[in-house]
């Protein structure tokens, strides 16, 4: 999640600062925000990580019907991140308690 939301913002440099792009540098520092926190021991974080790639990848696919191809690897990153995230998750929720 932390090289997504790096790559999202690093993107800011590669092309025409737009509304979009802006939008895309925001979501991004909103991935970076919600990675640091994943360092930590929170379940918020995980329940988090599930969602913002999610919403992210919903409305990417609502908007654009037919997405470019860094955008096909964006879903594909956001959908990666949404299992392990819950994988994780559901194992910390399922560990018997020490």
């Amino acid at each position: 999640m932390c090289l997504s939301g790096l790559g999202q913002i690093a993107a800011l440099w590669l092309r025409e600062l737009t509304g979009t792009a802006l939008a895309d540098g925001l979501l991004g520092t909103v991935y970076l925000i919600t990675a640091i926190g994943l360092f930590g021991h929170s379940r918020f974080s995980l329940f988090m990580a599930i969602l913002i790639p999610a919403t992210a990848s919903a409305v990417l696919l609502y908007t654009m019907p037919t997405p470019e191809q860094i955008y096909k690897l964006r879903i594909a990153t956001d959908i990666a991140i949404i299992l392990l995230s819950a994988i994780v998750l559901w194992q910390a929720r399922h560990r018997p308690s020490v």
